[in-house]
């Protein structure tokens, strides 16, 4: 069996996440997180939508990891999201993650909104 080094070019992966923080690219992020292609910045919650609308164009899917559990989001987010044209994923923050990192390794267009897993 041959491996491959999986290059991320433009943005880079998610490497781990713990209770209120992820880590991407080697540095710390405290609290709720989105990556975007542009680059990465804090996320408040399901109605800072801002920055997501603003790239939408960019995107073709953008994942919803909605803590250690899957919730719903508001109706509101889901409706705006979907106008602006990406499709909308929902899951719990593990699976986000994950997803995340593998369609990046693919080159996909995507981006991922994360609520950081609840303090122990």
């Amino acid at each position: 069996m041959q491996l491959n080094e999986i290059s991320y070019p433009d943005t880079p992966p998610i490497d781990g996440y713990g209770p209120g923080f992820f880590r991407v690219g080697g540095k710390v992020y405290e609290g709720g997180l989105l990556i975007l292609p542009s680059g990465l910045v804090p996320w408040s919650g399901y109605e800072d939508l801002g920055e997501i609308l603003s790239a939408a164009q960019d995107i073709d899917v953008l994942f919803v990891g909605t803590g250690a559990e899957i919730a719903s989001v508001p109706k509101a987010m889901r409706e705006a999201v979907e106008a602006a044209g990406p499709g909308l994923e929902i899951m719990n923050t593990p699976s986000a993650c994950r997803t995340y990192n593998v369609l990046l390794s693919e080159g996909r267009r995507i981006a991922v909104a994360l609520t950081p897993m609840p303090l122990a």
